[in-house]
């Protein structure tokens, strides 16, 4: 044939169109922002009805890590021994009657360094403890 604008043999295509990635990535980018801000942000606004009785308190915790190294951790601070729990817990008692301690203690920790340091907590007239634990999921029967 003349004029040599038709192609006779059909080729493949060599070329990827990226637009449509780009696209699909950007919609993408958006649902993970999004989803992250909910995820993140889990409290609710709330306009809370006034009454002349209720109170506006932040419950105080009193954190207390024991690791099955020896290490204690209370407010996430390295103390040297259970014994210093007491001062501390003392203390966090007088400027705050109505804290809870957390106890977390590792699966290693021997029961007796536990009950010694709940008893401890008890001798600062700590009356709310509480155990952390790691949720495990429900075993069908």
């Amino acid at each position: 044939m003349a004029g040599g604008g038709a192609r006779e043999v059909d080729e493949g295509i060599t070329g990827i169109n990226v637009t449509p990635l780009v696209d699909i990535t950007l919609v993408l980018l958006i649902i993970f922002m999004v989803t992250t801000k909910i995820v993140l942000n889990q409290t609710v606004p709330l306009d809370l009805p006034k009454a002349a009785t209720g109170t506006s308190d932040v419950q105080t915790v009193f954190s207390i890590v024991l690791a099955a190294d020896g290490r204690v951790l209370v407010d996430s601070k390295t103390i040297a021994s259970d014994d210093a729990i007491l001062p501390l817990a003392r203390d966090a008692q007088a400027q705050h009657p109505e804290l809870r301690a957390v106890i977390k203690a590792d699966a290693a920790v021997t029961h007796g360094r536990v009950i010694h340091v709940l008893d401890l907590l008890k001798q600062a007239k700590v009356a709310k403890i509480a155990f952390g634990v790691t949720p495990v999921a429900a075993q069908p029967h």
